[in-house]
C-alpha cells in the first residue's frame, strides 16, 4: 500500500499549556499512528484557537487534513483544505498544503488537478528550501505512479529519501522506504521489495510509528502474495487489517480487507472472497474514496466472472470504467483483463483476445497480471480448438514466468514463486495428455520440479530445462535400477507416470483435493498412534488403490521404487499404505482382499525431487567412510530438553565409524558445524531436537548447544545450512520434522532435508513427524550396520524399519518406524 509522506514542522516556542502544548500532543498521536484521535484533537485545537491565535489554528487545520488523508478520507481532507487560510507569502505550511492536496486529488481520480497543485509546489521549492519540499518530492512520485510513469516515480522517491536523510527526518525516511518497497513490487523486484519493507519495519517499530507498522505488514503480505506464498500473505493481511482498525485508519483497513479477498479468490473460497470485497466496497463508499471504490468494484467484477454471474460482472465493469480517471484514459490493465475474461465467458473470442493482448503488451501492468493474461489466452485458444497456438502461448507464458523468477536472488523468494505458474503447468500438462502426448506432458511436469534446488546445484534452471534432458526418463530408470513413480496432482485430474527401462505408462488419477483429503486423514491416524493395519483403515487402503495399484504390474520385483511426489503426497510415507495380500511380494495378489499388509513388506522406497536429481554426483574420493557426528547438546530450554537416549544413539552410530569427528555436549554448537571442514565427510549425522517452520521453511532449525546463552544462538538454521557446501553421501537428521512441514509448488517439502540437498548432500534422511526417543537409537544402529555391510541407504533404512515393524510389540506401529524418509533418489 502506497502512502503519503508528510513531516510536520517543528514549531516556535509558546507559553506552557498554550496552543503549542495542545498541538504537540495532537502531533504525537499522529506520529504514533492514532489517526482518528489526532484528527479529533486537531479539530478541537482549530476551534479553540481560531479566534485567539489564528496562526496556530491554521496549523491545527493542516494537521486535521493530514490525519484525514492518512485515514483514507480524501474528500473530507480536501474539504478541510478548501477553507485553509493561505498566507500572503509562501511558507512551508502552504507548500505542504499543496502536497497534501495533490495526493488526495490523485486518489479521487482527479489527476490533472493534482498535477497543477504539484507544479505550483515545485515552483516554490525551486527558490526556497522549505522542509515540506521533501513531501513535495514524495507527492510527485505518487502522482507519477498514478499515471503509470514508474521510472519517474521511483526517481522521485529516491530523491525524497535523500532529502529525508540530509534533513534527519525519520518520518519521511520510513515512509519513503516503504514506498520504494511498493515500487519494487510494481517492477517485479520482489527481493528488493522485501528488503525495503523490512528495513522500514525495523525503523517504524523502533520509533513507535504504529501506522507505518501496519502498512508495512500489509505490504510484506502483498510481496508474499505476488511470490505465490498465499498462506503467509493472508496472515499478514489479516494482521494489518486488525491493526488498521484499532488505529482508526479506515483506508488501510479496507485495503487489507480487499487484498485478503484476492487470496480467498485464489484459494477458490468464493464466499469469503465475496464477503471481503463487499466489506471493502461499503467502507470505500463510507469514506467516499473513489480509488478504493474502483478497486472493490473491480474485484467484485472478477469474482462475478469466476462464479458465472456474467450480467453482474458487466454491471461492475461499467461502474469501474465510468470512474477510472473520469473517462480520460483507457481502462486500466486490471479492468481490461476482467473485460477479456468476461468476453471469453460469453464466447466473444475475438473481443477477448483483443483485451488480453492489450494487457500482456502493457509494460505498466504487474508481472502477475501479464502472466494471467498470457494464461487466459492459452485457455482461449484451447476453447477455439487452436491447439498449436495454445501450446505456443503456454510455452511463452512459462518463459515469461522463468524470466521473472530469474530476477529473484534469494531462495526464500524463489521457493514460493512456483505457485504463480502451477496452474499454467497444470493446464498445459492436461492439454498434452488430451492430445495423446504423455511423454511430452511428463517433460513439462518435470520442468516445473525442483527449480531452486536445480539452479543451486549447477543445473539448467537459469532457463527452462531442455526437453532432451527429461526425455531420458527410461535411461534414468535404468541407471538408478529402479521403477520411477512420477505424480502430478491437478485441479481437475491428476496423473501418474510409471517409468521403467522398457517403457513409460501414464495413469489417470482423481483430482488433487480428493487425494489430499485422504492423505491428511491417514496422516492424522498415524500420528494418533492408531493401528491402521489392525483397523483396516479405509484411507490407507484407498490411497494404495489410487496411487500404487494402477502401476503394480510395472513395479519390478526386488527393484527399489523412487517416488517423485507432488503437493500433499510429500507428507505421505508410501510404505504405510495398506496393500491386499498376506505378505511380501503380493502386489498382484488381488484375490487376497480379506488380508492386508503394509507396502513396506513389498517394496523399498526413496524420494527424489525431480528426474534430473535422481542421478547425482558421487562424493569425492577423500571423503569416503568419514563421519561427522553432532548431537546430545546441552539444553537450558524446557521446550528442548536433553534426552537420555541421545547419548546412546551417539554411541551406537559412532561405533560404526573408525574415522569420525564427534561434537557432543557443550561442543555441539552451530558455529562448530560451520567450522568443521564439511567437504571432508561422507556421512553427517545429527542427534538432537529440531523445529520445522511452516510459515518460513528456511527458519527450520536443528537445536544444538548455546555457547553464549544468546537467544537463538543454539539453532542451526536451514538458511545457514545452504550457505555451507557439503559433499556427503548421506546426511541423517535424527530429529522431529527433519523433512519439513511446508510444500511449495514445484519444490516439494521444504525444511532441513531440502536444505542439506541444496548444500550438496547426495541423499538425506529426515523425519516427517515427531520421532520416538526409545526406538530411534535402535533404528539408527541397524541403518549404519546395513551401510557397513555394503547396503545402499535405501535398503539399509528399509531393513531397519522392517525389524521394528515385525518386533511384535508397540514399535510395530507406523508412528515409530515410518517417520524417516530417504530423499535424493538412489
Amino acid at each position: 500500500m502506497l502512502l503519503p509522506a508528510f513531516t510536520l514542522l517543528t514549531l516556535e516556542d509558546s507559553k506552557p499549556l498554550g496552543p503549542r502544548s495542545a498541538y504537540d500532543h495532537a502531533l504525537g498521536l499522529f506520529l504514533r499512528g492514532s489517526l482518528a484521535a489526532s484528527q479529533e484533537e486537531a479539530r478541537f485545537g482549530f476551534l479553540r484557537f481560531r479566534t485567539s491565535d489564528p496562526g496556530w489554528a491554521t496549523k491545527f487545520e493542516l494537521l486535521e487534513a493530514e490525519s484525514m488523508l492518512w485515514r483514507g478520507l480524501y474528500e473530507q481532507s480536501l474539504s478541510v483544505l478548501s477553507t485553509y487560510h493561505v498566507p500572503p507569502y509562501p511558507n512551508s505550511d502552504s507548500v505542504q498544503k499543496l502536497a497534501i492536496e495533490a495526493v488526495a486529488l490523485s486518489r479521487q481520480q482527479r489527476v490533472q488537478v493534482a498535477e497543477n497543485r504539484l507544479v505550483l509546489a515545485e515552483t516554490l521549492c525551486r527558490t526556497t528550501d522549505f522542509k515540506a519540499c521533501g513531501e513535495v518530492l514524495s507527492s510527485r512520485a505518487l502522482v507519477d505512479l498514478k499515471q503509470g510513469r514508474l521510472a519517474q516515480a521511483r526517481e522521485s522517491f529516491l530523491q525524497a529519501l535523500a532529502f529525508a536523510r540530509n534533513r534527519n527526518d525519520p518520518w519521511l525516511q520510513v515512509s519513503t522506504s516503504l514506498n520504494l518497497g511498493y515500487m519494487a513490487m510494481r517492477v517485479d523486484r520482489y527481493d528488493e521489495a522485501i528488503d525495503w519493507s523490512r528495513s522500514a519495519y525495523q525503523d517504524a517499530v523502533r520509533l513507535h510509528f504504529e501506522d507505518f507498522v501496519q502498512r508495512i505488514a500489509g505490504n510484506l503480505g502483498w510481496a508474499y502474495y505476488q511470490l505465490g506464498d498465499e498462506e503467509r500473505a493472508l496472515e499478514q493481511f489479516i494482521t494489518a487489517e486488525k491493526s488498521a482498525a484499532r488505529l482508526g485508519n479506515i483506508g488501510s483497513e479496507l485495503g487489507w480487507i480487499n487484498t485478503a479477498g484476492y487470496v480467498y479468490r485464489d484459494m477458490g473460497d468464493w464466499t469469503s472472497a465475496l464477503q471481503s470485497s463487499r466489506r471493502a466496497l461499503d467502507l470505500a463508499r463510507h469514506i467516499q474514496s473513489r480509488e478504493d471504490i474502483v478497486n472493490a468494484l473491480q474485484d467484485l467484477a472478477e469474482i462475478s466472472v469466476d462464479t458465472g454471474k456474467l450480467d453482474e460482472a458487466d454491471s461492475y465493469i461499467h461502474q469501474v470504467a465510468s470512474m477510472e480517471s473520469g473517462g480520460e484514459t483507457r481502462p486500466s490493465a486490471v479492468l481490461r483483463f476482467t473485460m477479456g475474461d468476461l468476453a471469453m465467458a460469453r464466447g466473444q473470442y475475438a473481443k477477448a483476445e483483443e483485451y488480453l493482448n492489450s494487457v500482456r503488451n502493457d509494460p505498466g501492468s504487474l508481472m502477475t497480471t501479464r502472466l494471467n493474461a498470457d494464461y487466459d489466452l492459452a485457455i482461449l485458444y484451447e476453447l477455439e480448438r487452436n491447439t498449436d497456438s495454445a501450446e505456443r502461448m503456454y510455452q511463452s507464458t512459462l518463459a515469461a514466468y522463468d524470466a521473472a523468477r530469474a530476477q529473484l536472488k534469494s531462495e526464500e523468494s524463489q521457493l514460493p514463486f512456483g505457485t504463480n505458474a502451477a496452474q499454467i503447468y497444470d493446464s498445459y500438462i492436461h492439454l498434452l495428455v488430451q492430445q495423446g502426448r504423455p511423454d511430452a506432458a511428463l517433460a513439462v511436469a518435470d520442468e516445473s520440479r525442483a527449480r531452486t534446488l536445480d539452479q543451486a546445484l549447477g543445473g539448467q534452471s537459469a532457463g527452462r530445462r531442455t526437453r532432451g534432458r527429461t526425455a531420458n526418463a527410461r535411461q534414468i530408470s535404468q541407471t538408478a535400477n529402479a521403477t520411477l513413480l512420477f505424480y502430478w496432482l491437478g485441479e481437475s485430474q491428476s496423473y501418474l507416470w510409471a517409468i521403467t527401462p522398457a517403457k513409460i505408462t501414464l495413469f489417470t488419477l482423481p483430482p488433487r483435493r480428493q487425494i489430499a483429503a485422504r492423505v491428511e486423514r491417514y496422516r492424522a491416524a498415524l500420528l494418533d498412534l492408531r493401528d491402521p493395519l489392525g483397523e483396516r483403515d479405509p484411507d490407507g487402503q484407498a490411497l494404495y488403490q489410487i496411487l500404487i495399484a494402477p502401476a503394480s504390474k510395472m513395479i519390478r520385483s526386488g527393484k527399489p521404487v523412487i517416488i517423485l511426489d507432488d503437493g500433499a503426497l510429500s507428507r505421505l510415507n508410501f510404505e504405510t499404505l495398506l496393500a491386499p495380500g498376506s505378505g511380501a511380494n503380493s502386489l498382484e495378489d488381488s484375490h487376497s482382499e480379506n488380508t492386508l499388509h503394509y507396502l513396506i513388506d513389498d517394496l523399498t522406497f526413496s524420494s527424489a525431487p525431480s528426474l534430473a536429481r535422481i542421478v547425482t554426483r558421487q562424493p569425492s574420493a577423500g571423503a569416503q567412510r568419514r563421519m561427522l557426528l553432532f548431537g546430545n547438546p546441552i539444553s537450558t530450554d524446557r521446550d528442548f530438553p536433553s534426552l537420555p537416549m541421545f547419548s546412546l544413539e551417539m554411541s551406537r552410530v559412532g561405533s560404526h565409524f573408525a574415522n569420525k569427528q564427534v561434537f557432543s555436549g557443550a561442543d555441539a554448537t552451530p558455529a562448530a558445524y560451520v567450522r568443521s571442514h564439511l567437504d571432508q565427510f561422507s556421512y553427517i549425522h545429527f542427534v538432537s531436537h529440531a523445529i520445522a517452520s511452516s510459515a518460513t521453511p528456511l527458519d527450520s532449525a536443528i537445536i544444538l548447544s548455546n555457547p553464549g546463552n544468546h537467544e537463538n544462538s543454539n539453532k542451526l538454521y536451514a538458511r545457514e545450512i545452504i550457505q555451507h557446501p557439503i559433499h556427503a553421501k548421506l546426511v541423517t537428521i535424527s530429529a522431529c520434522n527433519g523433512s519439513g512441514t511446508r510444500t511449495f509448488a514445484g519444490e516439494g517439502l521444504i525444511g532441513l532435508s531440502w536444505a542439506f540437498l541444496r548444500a550438496g548432500a547426495q541423499q538425506v534422511i529426515g523425519a516427517l513427524w515427531e520421532v520416538s526417543d526409545d526406538t530411534t537409537p535402535l533404528l539408527m544402529d541397524r541403518l549404519y550396520e546395513g551401510l557397513e555391510n555394503g547396503q545402499s541407504p535405501a535398503h539399509a533404512l528399509h531393513d531397519a524399519k522392517l525389524k521394528l515393524l515385525h518386533s511384535q510389540n508397540r514399535s510395530s506401529l507406523p508412528f515409530y518406524w515410518a517417520p524417516f524418509q530417504l530423499y535424493g533418489g538412489q
